[in-house]
């Protein structure tokens, strides 16, 4: 790899651990180490266009599109968490990690938090600089790139307007949201998500090639966290203990990949 690629990769480590950095001694003075969740997207598309900007970029057509798909993706998620956890503390999960941490834990989250999202955020990052780097023109690889990459921005974005309708019903307290997108995947958002980071990584290689072909390192990142780390199997750890009505939800409804509904045996 040469040094022209590697300055703007460093950079854009350097953008996501100082950003990190800042947050961390945010969420010291909050007492509330889910602010990482807040920044995470910002972090991503932040080093992503800072390695764009700093490499001579050939896709004149393919980084300005990238670059915005980028910026709407980052927009949206970070609006979202931000007016969604407004005022509710800690999420549950960094709850549960402060008190396996404990005692210290506010200086451990600088490494076991914000630190480690500092470095997988610049990781998904890489399509970005890939893409800037390609030489190729805009093909039909490209245009199926931003298809699936807007339709992942879609779908998760309905999934969680659905779900954040369905919380704000005082009737629905207690009960499971199986409407919508939620009928056909138990987590619409992650799909979605996916969706976004194959979509973007289609277009890297498109203009970049084989070269290019390490960048594959973020979508499966991503994938990987949705379904292993902190989305799919984390939420779904011992909730199905906490609300039993979401066991049979487990049982006729994809985790991930949306399908039609399955039958269960009542």
């Amino acid at each position: 790899m040469s040094i022209a690629v590697l300055r703007p990769m460093m950079w854009g480590l350097a953008f996501c651990l100082a950003l990190g950095w800042v947050t961390w001694l945010a969420s010291l003075a909050r007492h509330d180490a889910s602010l990482a969740d807040r920044i995470w997207a910002a972090a991503i598309c932040g080093a992503g266009l800072l390695q764009m900007a700093l490499f001579p970029a050939s896709g004149a057509t393919r980084v300005p599109v990238m670059a915005w798909l980028g910026i709407v993706w980052a927009a949206r998620l970070c609006i979202f968490l931000t007016v969604r956890n407004w005022g509710q503390g800690e999420d549950r999960r960094y709850r549960a990690l402060r008190e396996r941490n404990a005692p210290g834990f506010g200086w451990k989250s600088l490494y076991l938090v914000f630190g480690l999202q500092a470095v997988l955020a610049w990781v998904v990052s890489a399509p970005f600089l890939v893409g800037a780097i390609g030489k190729a023109p805009w093909g039909w690889i490209d245009s199926a790139g931003v298809a699936l990459t807007v339709f992942g921005i879609v779908f998760e974005s309905v999934g969680d307007a659905q779900l954040a309708r369905f919380k704000a019903d005082a009737g629905h307290r207690g009960k499971v949201m199986d409407r919508g997108l939620w009928r056909f995947t138990r987590h619409p958002n992650y799909f979605g998500e996916a969706c976004v980071w194959w979509g973007l990584w289609l277009m890297a290689v498109s203009g970049a090639g084989w070269s290019g072909a390490w960048s594959v390192a973020s979508p499966l990142l991503m994938t990987v966290l949705l379904l292993k780390v902190s989305g799919v199997a984390m939420l779904e750890k011992d909730l199905a203990e906490r609300r039993p009505a979401y066991r049979d939800y487990i049982a006729r409804t994809n985790a991930f990949v949306p399908g039609p509904p399955r039958r269960t045996s009542t």
